[in-house]
């Protein structure tokens, strides 16, 4: 079958023949997106899990929920609500991620989200914007576990028209058009204005440079590990690349306890390394602070 309708089912049939996972849930929000990813597993994997997050944020979203527990019970999945409560810091929309992300963990297999070609486009330029660093601009993985994203290469609008050529209701989430999110901002002006000046074929050349630093990434990544021993020693990693000097360190750092790591916070520590004045400790996320001490760094608890 030709068209958008073959285009998802086929992206959904090699993720599953390539993976092949002994169990997959389908994360549900009731946008086209993730109904037409639903409707491509109950057709291919009959009786898999469908959870639909509730975040309870708007009026009546349960009846949403429920509804596409609904439809995804008629793809032949098993469907069931999980209500979550947001907050904590970050603003609604870390917060609301956290909240599902934390729900949807399965406890064996794949969770299955709808993410598509233009949702990877809009993190690239997201992590552009913000200067996150190569990791934030190589964007979303294809598999990612306990994550699987089937449709990374597929559009937002082939889901659409997947939907409507399968007579598919579809909800349309508020949140998607209030431009107090700055997602929806770069989706509704600034993606639409780089293809009218670019001549199109933006999102999808976003896309591929984010395939190709993550290529990178994971090159860079694998030498790191060769030091993945005592590198807190200063002499074992001083005369590395620079790139490769900061994996080392990041992955010390984390197998330390250290969470939410950023390039700032890299920097700062790896200052410690190759700008080495006397200069005191970093301190970081979680209570922590790194310093230099008879040639070797140490992380302690924040005093």
């Amino acid at each position: 079958m030709n068209g958008p309708v073959g285009e998802v089912r086929t992206a959904v049939r090699r993720f599953l023949d390539e993976v092949r996972p002994d169990a997959v849930t389908v994360a549900v929000s009731g946008g086209a997106d993730s109904l037409a990813l639903a409707a491509c597993v109950g057709r291919l994997r009959p009786g898999a899990a469908a959870v639909i997050v509730d975040h309870q944020l708007q009026p009546g979203s349960d009846e949403v929920a429920l509804r596409a527990a609904r439809q995804c019970s008629e793809f032949g999945l098993v469907a069931r609500v999980e209500a979550v409560e947001v907050s904590g810091p970050g603003g609604p929309e870390a917060a609301a991620r956290r909240a599902r992300y934390a729900a949807l963990r399965p406890a064996s297999g794949l969770v299955l989200l709808g993410h598509t070609l233009d949702d990877q486009a809009e993190t690239v330029l997201l992590g552009l914007g913000r200067g996150s660093g190569p990791r934030s601009i190589a964007g979303m993985r294809v598999l990612d576990p306990p994550w699987g994203r089937p449709l990374l290469g597929v559009t937002r609008a082939a889901t659409r028209a997947f939907c409507a050529e399968q007579g598919i209701e579809v909800w349309e989430d508020p949140h998607n058009s209030d431009p107090s999110y700055t997602r929806v901002r770069l989706r509704a002006e600034v993606l639409p204005l780089l293809e009218d000046v670019l001549q199109g074929g933006v999102a999808a050349s976003l896309a591929r440079t984010a395939a190709q630093l993550r290529e990178d990434c994971d090159a860079l990544d694998s030498l790191a590990e060769a030091f993945s021993g005592d590198c807190c020693a200063v002499d074992d990693i001083a005369e590395l690349p620079v790139a490769l000097r900061r994996r080392v360190l990041r992955s010390w750092l984390i197998d330390e306890g250290v969470p939410e790591l950023s390039d700032s916070h890299l920097r700062r520590v790896d200052a410690l390394v190759s700008e080495w004045r006397g200069q005191g400790g970093v301190w970081l996320p979680g209570g922590f602070v790194v310093r230099r001490a008879h040639g070797r760094l140490v992380v302690e608890p924040e005093s």
